[in-house]
């Protein structure tokens, strides 16, 4: 039998709580502290099966040299359009490492009618109609032109009906190509043959004469 609350002191009381199974009570006790997981490469991410990421913001990668690859513009009537397809968009260059820029919102096109309601009696009755035409661009750096080209092709493949999309890419060329662009731009006007084949045939032009 236990003694009467007020006599309980607090050994007493922590002794009883720690050796009675059915006490509710329980004692704080700290946990050691887990070290952090190593951060995750990009092949991991991008394979790894996360149900609902779509419903969050894409990843954006950062920059490493600053190097433009790429430049997206999209247009659409309706924005709500516009957003689902900028997000998937996000996704796609995250999961293809892409270092991407956020939506840069361009100025709304804005254009307006008025027609005349009727030709006779109503000639002064006039409607007004207008047209918005939204603008989003998303401009990417520092990747390969075959991961931009895959990219490219797998948005235009899942394009979103009424949205417009205009893609320019820049590819790096190699070193020299200015002295080859120059040497095919004179290739034509310059002599093929050799010294040898110009004093053969020039015997055998003397010889049909003679």
């Amino acid at each position: 039998m236990f003694p009467p609350r007020s006599c309980l002191a607090l050994p007493t009381i922590a002794r009883l709580v720690r050796f009675n199974g059915n006490s509710s009570h329980t004692i704080a006790t700290r946990q050691p502290e887990s070290e952090a997981p190593p951060p995750m490469t990009e092949e991991e991410f991008s394979s790894m099966v996360v149900h609902g990421r779509s419903l969050y913001p894409p990843l954006y990668h950062p920059r490493t040299h600053s190097v433009p690859v790429a430049q997206l513009q999209f247009r659409a009537y309706h924005p709500q359009l516009l957003e689902l397809y900028m997000h998937l968009v996000g996704h796609a260059a995250a999961a293809l490492g892409i270092p991407i820029s956020r939506p840069v919102y361009l100025p709304t096109q804005r254009s307006i009618w008025t027609v005349p309601r009727g030709p006779f009696v109503h000639k002064k009755s006039q409607e007004n109609f207008e047209r918005k035409v939204h603008k989003r661009a998303i401009k990417a750096w520092d990747a390969d032109p075959e991961v931009v080209d895959r990219w490219v092709r797998y948005i235009g493949r899942h394009a979103m009906p009424g949205v417009g999309l205009r893609v320019t890419q820049w590819k790096r060329a190699p070193l020299g190509i200015g002295q080859q662009m120059v040497d095919e731009a004179m290739a034509p006007t310059r002599l093929v043959s050799s010294a040898d084949d110009v004093k053969a045939l020039a015997k055998k032009i003397v010889q049909q004469e003679l």
